[in-house]
């Protein structure tokens, strides 16, 4: 009886699984996708405290409440600027735990050895025969990689690892190190020693190390989505081990829905994964001078163009999250759509630090979902548009992308507001962005700089159009 509840129970939380990642696709069900697949996670922790002969009950328990407090507080707490390092460090948390499973499954093999070869445990997953032996030791293999690679993302994206680190033979040298992971998999599970099995996470663990050291800041985005299916796939591996179906089905989701993810992401960028794992964002040739001169604007004549313009589109950017300036952009927009002018925001799907980043800065801000138009929608309209206010945003409006082929990222799609009447970039300095290229559309006609923090840039807008 007992065990067909707990079937029930990880069939209705794998039901709620699915059901909360398909409400996931939209912005307008996310939040409640998020809350039924919690729902569910929450049915499968409890359903697996009905396992026969589960053992050290109240260490798991309080386990579960400190981490719960605790990743409530951090969740309440962190900055949306963090928001990516967070996810790349409880994405590296999974991956994790799935390699502890395996770990564990691997040691208990060992302890067996002796009566395993001699037939004297037939059945069960402790002497990790055949195929289950080989998913603990793949699932291990690639939860140690996502937990190490996620863990460099996480120094990446937070500013303490602030640069690629490449040698000659890099490349190769990766490949070696694979290899001789799998290797010593492969000896893991024909016959199990403790030298080995520890031999085997060290160099698994390393080669995450190595996969992203080289990987630039500005493909963060992609290699979180990576190891995030990575994760997925790993706990799926790890389910079959423990004959638990809540994890295999979750798992396998998580794995889809992240290797799906990231091809989009790397399409995004116009850039294959191989090349994102293995490449770099290198110029082609000389690429073409940027020619002409910044034009400055103050607040005030910002504020006229904005006041006075039948269509605005706002593109915001990771300048606008650093400066926690969404709130005050409502505000403005609320002003502005008040005056008669039609307003929307334009996302495009690499902004920020991770996928989603902008969606849900404005969606903390109460922007409401039928404002915010794709990538792909948004473009043909930019030619009607009056006003196009850039805040924040960079690499994804640089032009340089569409009209120089000798540029480090010609090709990847852009939101084209250079076609826009009037261009005004709200910007903190006359730096480069994320990727380091310098963008010609702050040097054309059409296009006036707005120096200043985004908070503060937006609050004298305000003021300014409260004048008028």
């Amino acid at each position: 009886m007992i065990d067909l509840i707990m079937k029930l129970a990880y069939f209705v939380a794998s039901i709620l699984f699915i059901a909360g990642l398909r409400r996931m696709t939209s912005p307008k069900t996310a939040r409640s996708g998020i809350v039924w697949a919690g729902i569910g996670m929450l049915i499968a922790v409890g359903a697996t405290f009905l396992l026969p002969g589960l053992q050290n009950t109240l260490l798991i328990v309080t386990a579960l409440f400190l981490a719960a407090v605790w990743a409530w507080y951090q969740g309440k707490r962190v900055p949306m600027t963090d928001m990516p390092q967070m996810v790349a460090l409880y994405n590296g948390m999974g991956g994790g735990s799935a390699a502890a499973i395996g770990a564990y499954a691997l040691v208990n093999a060992l302890q067996h050895a002796d009566a395993c070869s001699a037939g004297a445990i037939s059945g069960g997953h402790d002497c990790l025969h055949g195929i289950v032996g080989w998913l603990a030791v793949i699932g291990a293999f690639i939860g140690t990689v996502s937990f190490s690679g996620s863990l460099i993302a996480f120094g990446k994206l937070q500013g303490w690892i602030d640069k690629r680190y490449t040698f000659p033979g890099q490349h190769i040298f990766n490949a070696l190190v694979t290899l001789a992971a799998l290797w010593l998999g492969y000896l893991v599970v024909q016959q199990p020693d403790a030298q080995l099995i520890i031999a085997f996470f060290v160099v698994s663990f390393l080669l995450g190390i190595f996969m992203t050291l080289p990987i630039g800041g500005a493909d963060m985005p992609v290699v979180i989505s990576l190891y995030n299916a990575f994760t997925g796939l790993a706990v799926a591996f790890e389910g079959f081990v423990l004959g638990n179906e809540a994890m295999i089905i979750a798992g396998t989701f998580v794995g889809a829905a992240g290797t799906l993810l990231t091809q989009l992401m790397a399409k995004a960028m116009n850039r294959s994964l191989f090349n994102v794992l293995f490449g770099s964002m290198a110029a082609k040739g000389e690429a073409a001078a940027v020619t002409g001169s910044m034009k400055p604007i103050d607040s005030m004549d910002a504020a006229v163009q904005l006041g006075f313009a039948d269509r605005v589109v706002i593109v915001p950017g990771y300048g606008l999250a650093v400066a926690q300036a969404q709130h005050k952009l409502w505000e403005l927009v609320k002003m502005l759509q008040d005056r008669g002018v039609d307003v929307k925001f334009a996302i495009h799907p690499v902004a920020g630090r991770m996928p989603g980043h902008m969606n849900v800065l404005l969606a903390e801000a109460g922007v409401p979902y039928d404002l915010i138009e794709d990538m792909e929608d948004i473009n043909p309209q930019f030619p009607n548009t009056d006003v196009a206010l850039v805040i924040g945003a960079n690499d994804v409006v640089n032009p340089a992308a569409r009209d120089d082929p000798n540029s480090p990222i010609y090709g990847m799609p852009i939101l084209e507001v250079d076609k826009a009447k009037n261009v005004i970039v709200v910007k903190r300095g006359r730096g480069t962005g994320f990727a380091g290229i310098e963008n010609p559309l702050f040097f054309k006609d059409n296009t006036r700089m707005l120096f200043g923090d985004a908070q503060d840039v937006v609050t004298q807008l305000i003021q300014e159009l409260k004048e008028l």
